[in-house]
């Protein structure tokens, strides 16, 4: 059973409206609401046209201003690059799930943590750099793993990608096989 969406909506005025409780929240709201998995959707009071995605871009903007960015300049170059090339709709599939791989990750780590600290470790730098330490044979597996992951992901969208240019020339009398397949079976 899915969870109902909880509706957040923007006025004219960049004022945003929790429907659920009833009160103007801000955009720090809304990504607490993020970070303790609520599913929004956020949309024009007015039109009622959908907002989420640019309420959470802006939302991203903000802490790539302040602090630490997350994204460097290379990522975000590349990033405007694929828009418009033929690959823009399995970049957005391929990152999707290799977030959610390095987000797995990071639950395991999570739990390692626990295992070997309690349920609720006093947070320190020294106590970060001890367990990193104590398990860098593990980080370095899970890392092989997502790479692994990652690598077989990219393969496949390969793979898709050649079946849909075989079935979009089949009338042009192409090889079945094209140079490379014998490569990616092994």
């Amino acid at each position: 059973m899915t969870q109902e969406k909880r509706i957040i909506k923007k006025y004219p005025n960049r004022r945003l409206y929790d429907t659920a409780t009833s009160c103007y929240i801000t955009l720090e709201d809304v990504k607490k609401l993020v970070l303790d998995h609520v599913d929004i959707q956020v949309v024009d009071a007015k039109s009622s046209e959908d907002l989420t995605r640019s309420v959470l871009l802006q939302i991203i903007l903000e802490e790539e201003a302040g602090g630490m960015p997350l994204f460097t300049y290379d990522v975000l170059t590349q990033i405007i690059r694929f828009y418009g090339n033929a690959m823009q709709g399995m970049l957005g599939s391929y990152l999707e799930k290799n977030l959610q791989m390095f987000s797995q990750m990071q639950d395991r780590l999570k739990e390692q943590t626990k295992q070997i600290y309690g349920e609720n470790p006093v947070p320190s730098a020294n106590l970060w750099n001890e367990f990193l330490k104590f398990q860098a044979p593990a980080m370095q597996g899970m890392m092989s793993s997502y790479l692994e992951q990652s690598t077989n992901m990219f393969v496949d969208m390969q793979q898709q990608m050649q079946e849909r240019t075989r079935n979009l020339f089949t009338g042009f009398g192409f090889p079945q096989a094209m140079p490379g397949d014998e490569k990616t079976k092994e």
